[in-house]
């Protein structure tokens, strides 16, 4: 395949939505901007589309997922891998964009524009081991052979994809690839502020051979079409990452529909006497502090035993205090949140912590949208930031006294997405992880979504439904059973005969 030149599908800073294969500007003349959050630029406009706007884009999906259904399983995985391609080769204009639409480090932003490109290589190769089942009838008493039941995979129809602003691009796409290769048509909502990256999948997949209409894209706020598409009668299937609150609230307007939803998390890090403080060091502060804290698996909690508890503060906060600040294009580790509102809560969660008792160790410091590594000790379960997820880099810690304690804090949190564990007892780590509410717990390593064909889930507030390249295909397909109820003609008849 040869080099594919990065298209500009916007005229002047306004981009288009993607219906039939064609960008189209909105009927109601309306435009949302997206500001840089880092320096307030304007980076560019994305259409307010309406109602009207929404029921044309079902649609038009629905209108041509036949063609799609009837093009054979080999060509789609191969428009997956075309797909995979073009993501490659623009890898850098797309991660630039992206950093000046969410203020991600350009490293990261790059980074995730790539690991992109491999959950589609990843999902072609699964799709392509994918098969039936054929089961016979003769294992329950009074049936036969003659009774076969034979079951394939079919697409549910049109769903509808909805990504979050912290990884807009990388898990709208892992949503984007298996409905596709399960021979569903797509309609893709992306985040208000993070549009721009993802409206490029309409290309991406347009260059790649989807046939137009079976791939749409709608933009807007949530607040004025949210609720009208997820109600939408003609939407088969929602896969939503985003705020445990907006979950539920899709999860009722839904009804029926068969969800993924990827929630919100308070992930705790337990570690206990004997843990190797290097590698839990690294990986707290790791994962509190990466993109600033805005990851649903970012380390939010800090479960630490005594005698481990003051030399594990003190190295996490030399670390800490080490992180570069400032400008994403730079590649510093703490750069803006993604709005002053969000700062402001963030800040409420600090002001209350230290109003209540917590000791403050570093940051609590604001510039713009840009809030320094703040880390907070002797947090207790009165304080907020013991219980709601941040969003942001602040990190607590609360000192327990035993494992018990630390599983009864971890478990009695309104999430479950992922708990960590950090001790050499392994024996002792695989009896506490049975204990934890959670949907995944890493022992001896930081939370984390990836690798992408785990299977990735949350209990509680944290999500419905398993994600992962084998999961999620399969969230995005039913089984089809057809029974064959054969003639006994020719039955051969064995009977047993003894010499005795």
């Amino acid at each position: 395949m040869q080099t594919t030149e990065f298209p500009d599908i916007k005229e002047g800073l306004e981009y288009k939505y993607y219906c039939g294969g064609k960008w189209e500007k909105s009927i109601s003349g309306k435009t949302i901007s997206i500001r840089n959050p880092y320096n307030d630029d304007l980076v560019g406009k994305i259409q307010a589309c309406s109602k009207e706007e929404v029921d044309k884009v079902i649609r038009t999906a629905q209108e041509n997922i036949d063609c799609w259904i009837e093009t054979p399983l080999n060509e789609r995985i191969e428009v997956l891998r075309k797909s995979a391609k073009i993501i490659r080769q623009w890898s850098e204009p797309l991660g630039q964009l992206l950093m000046k639409e969410i203020g991600k480090p350009i490293k990261s932003a790059i980074s995730e524009i790539v690991r992109t490109a491999e959950i589609f290589e990843g999902t072609a190769d699964f799709a392509a081991t994918l098969g039936g089942e054929t089961i016979m009838g003769d294992a329950f008493e009074g049936f036969t052979r003659e009774k076969i039941s034979l079951t394939y995979r079919v697409p549910l129809g049109v769903v509808l994809c909805i990504g979050p602003f912290n990884y807009p691009f990388n898990l709208t796409g892992s949503k984007i690839a298996p409905a596709l290769v399960a021979g569903n048509a797509v309609v893709m909502k992306p985040p208000t502020q993070g549009a721009l990256t993802p409206l490029h999948y309409g290309k991406i997949l347009e260059e790649a051979g989807v046939p137009p209409g079976v791939f749409n894209i709608i933009t807007g706020r949530g607040s004025e079409i949210g609720d009208y598409l997820v109600g939408h009668p003609s939407i088969a299937m929602i896969s939503f990452t985003g705020s445990s609150e907006t979950g539920k609230k899709l999860a009722k307007t839904a009804g029926m529909k068969p969800l993924l939803l990827e929630l919100g998390g308070k992930d705790a890090a337990i570690v206990l006497d004997d843990a190797d403080l290097e590698l839990t060091v690294n990986a707290i502060v790791s994962g509190a502090f990466s993109f600033s804290g805005q990851r649903c698996t970012a380390v939010k909690r800090v479960l630490p035993m005594p005698a481990i508890a003051d030399e594990l503060v003190n190295k996490v906060l030399e670390k800490t205090i080490q992180l570069s600040v400032g400008a994403p294009e730079e590649n510093n580790t703490i750069g803006p949140l993604i709005s002053s509102k969000q700062c402001d809560y963030v800040q409420g969660l600090i002001d209350d912590a230290i109003e209540k008792g917590a000791l403050l160790k570093c940051g609590n410091k604001r510039e713009g949208n840009i809030m320094w590594p703040t880390i907070l000790d002797n947090v207790t379960t009165d304080m907020r930031i013991a219980w709601e997820e941040p969003f942001g880099p602040v990190l607590p810690i609360i000192r327990i006294s035993s494992a018990e304690e630390a599983i009864k804090i971890s478990n009695k949190s309104e999430y479950g997405l992922q708990g960590m564990i950090f001790t050499e007892n392994l024996d002792l780590a695989f009896n506490i992880a049975q204990e934890l509410d959670v949907g995944t717990v890493q022992i001896n390593g930081k939370s984390s979504r990836g690798p992408d064909h785990f299977p990735f889930l949350g209990t509680k507030s944290s999500g419905l439904g398993t994600q992962g390249i084998k999961y999620s295909i399969e969230a995005m397909s039913r089984p089809k059973v057809v029974v064959m109820n054969l003639s006994e003609r020719g039955k051969l008849v064995r009977e047993c005969k003894s010499d005795l």
